[in-house]
């Protein structure tokens, strides 16, 4: 069922003349993500919009929520005094459900363990008219590419890999929940217009490459943030050689490139994906529209002319590959990764392979994986490391099931977890390590940060496609290269699979719930005592005099990601409660002074202690905070938390050398002041005592502002700083929040 049917219909009604409209203003060709970006503008400007320079206002179609960011961006919007959402919005339960026994075990301890939480989901999106997806149902952007994309659409999700929507044709970007409550309140959305990185795709794949390979290469060219402030664009003949899951896998795993989404454009793959999702309807929409769902034949004759940069991938003469560990741009192929962990002295022993999650759990991921276990059972073989497998949604599951794919991947050795995140979050309670344990993983999953599977640091975590995890489950040897050497005697055969199912997909007739139609008189209640729930109150509006005597909290040393300011795992429980997870800030980042974690020295008491408790320590002195950091500083998730908690306790700038686009967007959001040094080198000058001033009454568009640096000593050192703030954000900063300008405009 086509859910939104009259949406998209207006969608693609008015898509060729806004299409023209944009051509014209344009005076050239198009490439697809400019047509679906002009066509979404809430007013088309009179002169084109500079790439990477102009912010502009979009008017997305949907919004989609997981549990862990819902929580936030729902209090957000509950607070802004707004009866009802805007757009077609939904909510999914995926994040908050453990991995650790099994499937039904562990869906059943989730629900007992966050029964408060689910229930306060399922309420709130009763009463403001939000679909909810129950736990269970599947993992967000699984469900939302069986649901809700469309080609040409756009949408914005509270996950960092919402961009999976892509392989319907959609452009989805990954946003904080504040950004959500904007679209959901019926406001404008703010985006630097992205820049364009043109993948060109040639030839076809073979022998044991996948989709996953081909974002696997990507991420080695481009590295973690090679792709920020772009959207990646693929064209060429090699893009009909993927099915449309296929190519969700390789927008799924744009975000791990810092890319503002990725999109593919439309062809027969993804119309015989909607058909089969039982979307016959939105497939002959959009083959009305063809031609506006893809670039125009010029783009493709001349990319460098359209594009502001131009990558070549040969699918013919591309190899499987492997990235890791502690980072998924580190890329090298089979042949160089089997040899590289001998070299580095990285653990041969493979403890466990994980197939599945939001980026790998198709119907044709399965399919393949089953058929390798199959025959791999059928010559005697079993896994030699653990085996486990999350699908990606009930749909996907339970049709994996009736045609017997569970039960070949069983036969190896495979266990079912949950349909939800599990262990790709940090969901996963391993009992074969402990802390300190050097060991290796392998997974068909996108992020592969230091600790952010299982919590041990020192889990060497690697990234593949589902056909080389189940590969190396098979040798439990990361230094044999299956794909040419024998498994104890036995060639494996590089799988076929099936792109979907003959029998059609098995729905899922229990895990979605439709809102009140009218939800006025409906009550959402926040237990006062709660410890998992807190009822928001507005940050207060800046004081001049607030950021002329600031000490800083925390030189950062090295990669700062969003784990690194707030962790997932554990910490999942507290999402909704802002007071309890900010007890978890920054306590993953490394001090430069003591290359620590979670140890940061006192400036009024002399005494080391965790980074929270001496923030808020600060805080009650009155004593607000700076953090210093360096390149791509929150890089990662797209988890608002690691702005919200940094503004509640007292922080009020983080300066770095450089930021990740998401983290940045939400740090302005919650009114704190990102800034950024002129001088890279300037990062050295600051010292573990220092205090620091600026004045923010010279805070304009384009401006930079001047920074003084007091040291202990005595001694002073005046920098330049600089911000990215255009006049509207500057508003929300005067305002203390994004979200306060909201409240005052739904009231008035």
């Amino acid at each position: 069922m086509a859910f939104d049917l009259d949406m998209i219909r207006k969608v693609y009604a008015a898509l060729p003349g806004k299409v023209q409209q944009a051509r014209t203003l344009l005076g050239r060709p198009l490439t697809l993500a400019e047509k679906i970006l002009y066509a979404h503008m809430s007013e088309m400007p009179s002169a084109p919009y500079q790439r990477g320079a102009s912010y502009v206002d979009f008017n997305p179609d949907r919004v989609a929520m997981q549990d862990a960011t819902a929580q936030m961006a729902l209090l957000q919007f509950m607070s802004a005094g707004i009866p009802k959402v805007a757009v077609p919005s939904t909510v999914h339960c995926d994040h908050l459900i453990r991995a650790e026994h099994g499937a039904d075990n562990d869906l059943k301890q989730s629900l007992i363990e966050n029964d408060e939480v689910f229930a306060f989901l399922g309420s709130v999106s009763q009463k403001y008219g939000i679909g909810f997806w129950k736990p269970g149902a599947g993992i967000i952007h699984q469900v939302v590419l069986e649901n809700y994309a469309f080609p040409g659409g756009m949408m914005i999700g509270t996950d960092s890999h919402t961009p999976n929507a892509g392989g319907l044709g959609m452009i989805a970007i990954g946003v904080g929940g504040a950004d959500a409550v904007d679209v959901m309140a019926g406001m404008p959305w703010e985006l630097q217009m992205p820049k364009l990185i043109g993948v060109k795709l040639t030839g076809k794949m073979s022998g044991w490459t996948s989709a996953k390979d081909v974002i696997l290469k990507l991420a080695g060219i481009l590295t973690v943030k090679g792709g920020t402030g772009a959207i990646v664009e693929y064209f060429g003949d090699g893009c009909a050689s993927f099915s449309g899951t296929g190519k969700g896998t390789i927008c799924n795993m744009g975000a791990e490139i810092g890319a503002t989404t990725s999109i593919f454009p439309c062809d027969e793959s993804m119309m015989r994906y909607l058909r089969s999702t039982d979307r016959a309807d939105i497939a002959e929409l959009a083959s009305g529209v063809i031609e506006h769902l893809r670039a125009d034949d010029e783009v493709a004759l001349n990319p460098e002319h359209y594009y502001d940069q131009v990558i070549h991938i040969d699918l013919d003469t591309l190899e499987p590959h492997v990235n890791g560990p502690f980072t998924p741009d580190r890329a090298m192929p089979i042949s160089e990764f089997t040899k590289a962990v001998k070299e580095n002295n990285w653990p041969a022993e493979l403890r466990v392979a994980l197939i599945g999650s939001c980026t790998n759990s198709s119907y044709e991921d399965m399919s393949r994986v089953a058929e390798i276990s199959a025959y791999a059972a059928s010559q005697g073989l079993k896994t030699k490391s653990e085996f486990t497998i999350t699908p990606g949604s009930e749909q996907v599951r339970a049709t994996i099931e009736r045609d017997g794919l569970l039960t070949a991947m069983e036969s190896v050795g495979g266990k079912v977890l949950a349909n939800a995140c599990g262990p790709c979050i940090g969901q996963w309670k391993r009992h074969d390590v402990n802390k300190g344990d050097k060991n290796s993983i392998i997974t068909s999953f996108n992020r592969n940060f230091t600790a952010r599977n299982d919590g041990n640091p020192d889990t060497h975590a690697f990234v593949a496609s589902p056909e080389t995890v189940i590969g190396f489950a098979l040798t439990g040897d990361l230094t044999v290269d299956f794909t040419k050497e024998p498994v104890n005697g036995i060639m494996l055969n590089p799988p076929i699979g099936k792109e979907l199912p003959t029998g059609g997909f098995v729905p899922d007739e229990h895990g979605f719930v439709s809102p009140a139609e009218d939800g006025s008189s409906l009550n959402v209640v926040i237990a006062p005592e709660s410890q998992r729930l807190q009822a928001l109150s507005p940050f207060k509006a800046p004081n001049a005099d607030d950021y002329l005597h600031m000490p800083l909290l925390i030189k950062v040393k090295g990669k700062c990601t969003t784990d690194h300011i707030s962790m997932a795992g554990p910490w999942l429980r507290f999402r909704g409660h802002l007071d309890n997870i900010s007890n978890n800030m920054l306590i993953g980042a490394i001090n430069y002074v003591n290359d620590k974690a979670n140890t940061i020295k006192n400036m009024f008491t002399g005494e080391y202690d965790e980074v929270p408790k001496v923030a808020r320590d600060y805080k009650a002195r009155g004593a607000y905070w700076v953090v210093v950091g360096e390149e791509n500083y929150g890089e990662g998730s797209s988890r608002e938390h690691a702005a919200m908690e940094p503004r509640f306790l007292g922080g009020k700038i983080i300066l770095v050398k450089s930021f990740a686009r998401i983290h940045e967007t939400n740090l302005k959001k919650q009114g704190m002041l990102p800034l950024t040094f002129t001088n890279p080198a300037d990062y050295d000058i600051f010292r573990e005592d220092d205090m620091i001033a600026i004045n923010i009454e010279q805070l304009a568009p384009g401006k930079n502002l001047e920074m003084t640096i007091t040291h202990s000593d005595g001694s002073s050192d005046m920098i330049t700083v600089k911000h990215s703030m255009n006049e509207q954000q500057i508003g929300w900063f005067k305002a203390g929040s994004a979200l306060n300008l909201i409240a005052k405009n739904a009231a008035s």
